[in-house]
């Protein structure tokens, strides 16, 4: 239960003066629901309104304040045709103020001729001239001192104002409480921050004030790093159950190929863990193609070894069906029970494999989120396998842990590579392995960047490609970040393209219904359909040895990690294979640094750390509605640089004070709830 200290930060932001029903709609674009989103909804940098002496060419682009005498109104008489004011500075030089929507009778009252005013806005050059469109402010010069010198400058939404934000950010500071310090006294006095609530009120009043956003984003890696001690520690303090394999399913396995040395030492670190009563915590780093399959494999079999159930989670239908037809045939043969389970699997179906987990007798379940929703009861779950950690966050972990009475073993596997800096942010209660080297005969994927206008000439490769016996995916373009908007998108590229090739195009996007998207995917998987077209649902994890060749149309719009899985497609027999990475005509500065990467490297970790520069941790950790512990006031540099600081402070607390019983553990609880890190929080009262 929150503190009630903290509720008015976690009112509605209706709660704050001025904000209606009209106005809580730019609030919510921007993810600004309540109080504390506002508060905590920093500006980025600032406008400096000091008022100059006079117009200055080079002045324009820039936001200026200078006092200015109306000299004559310009109007052509046309209905709504802009008005405008020449006006001229104390040294006759002269500006045009353009006001559209042609109410000349509101402009000549704010502009007098003959009167002076203070004007404040975005100077430009119009021709020869210098100009102001919709000056920010005019204001006799007896109310001139009333306006800031300086603004702050917010992220905004269509229908927000900065200065709009900045009263409301005001006014959310004056609710935010005083609290109890959090930070060990002697690093605070080191640092020289100022107090939490102080720290806020100043960045919003001086975004430039470094001791302010910094004390605030420790704070936030702090609480994190707290939440995540008490994950480990409420883990470690249950007893679990130690798996002892005796290798004789292990023994059966007929593999086509012997693991890397990678493979068998992460392997053997498992081994290690399960054998422990105290459950594995362990997250597996291995990029595209390492093979994790092959570890979660041999995982598995090591709990059904020892009388155990395993579990294995994929975040999307079509992987976990892709699962579980690997693992299938790859236990052809040996005494094992293997069954799926997804939202989708309904009737009888469903209840037989329900009863034969609650029975023992299905060993291994692999499924979607559905495996571990209520109404799933395993006979003995030992070990959890949990694949593409990037959708499954600490709140689902939390879940998990709770799911048994003795918490079974984790291994989290993610094939997107975290860079060293976030993997202590985000998991950081776990063990880390890294799948390093590649099963030999990969070659790495050749990439190359050509520009959208040469799409006939892609089109004619395809069908060399297809007529070579090969088979491709096209991935369409992100479209405003709207699932609906891409599938339109995917769907004009099929018909384009069947047009050429007819019905050896199959389409896949996240809107299709299961049944559909599965058998697009199985005629694909068959060699039916030599073409498949799809949006970014394939990213992860789908795997087709025969598709050698990938499109992808529009990369420009795509983040380098999300290019790096999509080009994984590929690159997964033993031929070459080749991506092709579509770009618009006009490129910014990021999006050519990250194409010229992908066409340098296939090193995942390499990319993973250019990702984290040219994106932010924020972005990079997920969002709040993915069950990620979110970053809004850390950035990528006070994460690399705090963070060491913050995870030593929060182990020097917890060695000192486990239960956060003490004043300053008190203190720490808050914080835990000012940063949403709360779910750790009940696990101080179960473990």
């Amino acid at each position: 239960m929150r503190p009630e200290l903290l509720n008015p930060l976690f009112a509605e932001v209706t709660a704050l003066k001025g904000v209606g029903a009209q106005l809580a709609k730019p609030l919510e674009k921007l993810g600004l629901a309540r109080v504390v989103d506002v508060a905590f909804h920093l500006p980025t940098g600032w406008v400096d309104r000091m008022p100059r002496d006079e117009l200055d060419m080079a002045d324009a682009g820039r936001v200026i304040a200078i006092t200015l005498t109306a000299i004559d109104y310009r109007t052509s008489g046309a209905r709504r045709s802009p008005v405008r004011v020449h006006a001229q500075d104390e040294k006759g030089n002269v500006v045009s103020l353009v006001y559209f929507g042609g109410n000349s009778g509101w402009v000549k009252k704010l502009l007098p001729l003959g009167e002076k005013r203070r004007v404040s806005g975005k100077l430009e050059t119009y021709g020869q001239e210098l100009q102001i469109v919709h000056p920010d402010y005019v204001v006799p010069l007896d109310e001139a001192e009333d306006h800031p010198t300086r603004e702050a400058i917010y992220p905004l939404s269509e229908g927000m104002t900065s200065r709009r934000l900045a009263g409301l950010a005001a006014q959310a500071v004056e609710r935010a409480p005083t609290l109890p310090e959090w930070i060990e006294p002697g690093l605070k006095a080191k640092h020289g921050w100022p107090d939490w609530r102080d720290a806020l009120a100043r960045i919003h009043a001086d975004p430039a004030d470094a001791k302010a956003r910094e004390r605030l984003a420790y704070d936030e890696i702090f609480a994190t790093q707290l939440a995540l001690l008490l994950v480990r520690g409420a883990a470690r303090a249950k007893r679990g159950r130690p798996l002892t394999g005796d290798g004789r399913l292990r023994d059966m396995l007929k593999l086509p190929y012997s693991p890397t040395g990678a493979q068998a030492r992460t392997i053997s670190e498992i081994e290690g863990d399960l054998a422990q009563s105290r459950p594995m915590l362990r997250l597996l780093q291995g990029d595209v193609g390492s093979g994790k399959t092959l570890v979660a494999l041999m995982s598995l079999l090591m709990a059904v070894e020892a009388g155990a159930q395993g579990a294995f989670l994929a975040p999307t239908e079509i992987l976990a069906r892709q699962h579980y037809e690997t693992l299938r045939k790859l236990l052809a043969g040996l005494p094992i029970e293997i069954a799926i389970l997804t939202g989708r699997d309904k009737g009888k179906a469903r209840e037989a494999t329900l009863m034969g987990v609650a029975d023992g007798s299905i060993h291994i379940l692999v499924g979607t989120h559905a495996i571990f929703q209520e109404g799933v009861r395993y006979h003995d779950l030992g070990l959890a396998v949990v694949d593409e950690q990037h959708r499954f966050g600490v709140a689902q972990r939390m879940m998990l842990q709770a799911k048994a009475e003795r918490p079974p073993h984790l291994l989290v596997m993610t094939a997107t590579p975290i860079p060293r800096t976030l993997t202590l942010a985000q998991y950081g209660e776990m063990d880390t392995s890294r799948l390093d080297e590649m099963p030999p005969g990969r070659e790495p994927i050749e990439t190359r960047v050509v520009s959208e206008e040469r799409l006939d000439a892609v089109v004619d490769g395809l069908a060399r490609h297809l007529s070579n016996g090969g088979q491709a995916y096209w991935v369409c373009p992100l479209v405003e970040e709207s699932e609906k908007s891409d599938q339109a998108a995917a769907e004009a590229r099929a018909e384009a393209l069947r047009q050429r090739f007819g019905e050896r195009v199959g389409l896949v996007h996240g809107r299709m219904k299961g049944p559909a998207k599965d058998a697009v995917m199985e005629a694909f998987q068959s060699g039916k359909t030599g073409v498949l077209v799809a949006t970014t649902v394939i990213e992860v994890g789908v795997d087709v040895p025969n598709a050698t060749l990938i499109v992808i149309e529009g990369a420009d719009r795509f983040g380098l990690a999300q290019l790096h899985q999509l080009r994984g497609r590929v690159g997964r027999g033993g031929g070459h294979s080749i991506c092709l990475l579509l770009r618009g005509q006009h490129l910014s500065e990021t999006s050519r640094a990250r194409l010229a990467l992908m066409r340098e490297t296939n090193d995942g970790f390499r990319i993973a750390e250019e990702d984290l520069r040219l994106r932010g941790a924020g972005e990079l950790l997920g969002t709040r509605q993915s069950g990620e512990m979110q970053f809004r006031l850390a950035t990528p540099e006070s994460l690399g640089a705090l963070l060491p600081a913050a995870n030593g402070d929060a182990r020097l607390l917890m060695d000192r004070d486990g239960g956060l019983e003490g004043d300053r553990g008190q203190a720490a609880r808050l914080a835990l709830y000012l940063f949403e890190r709360d779910a750790a929080v009940g696990l101080l009262r179960s473990g």
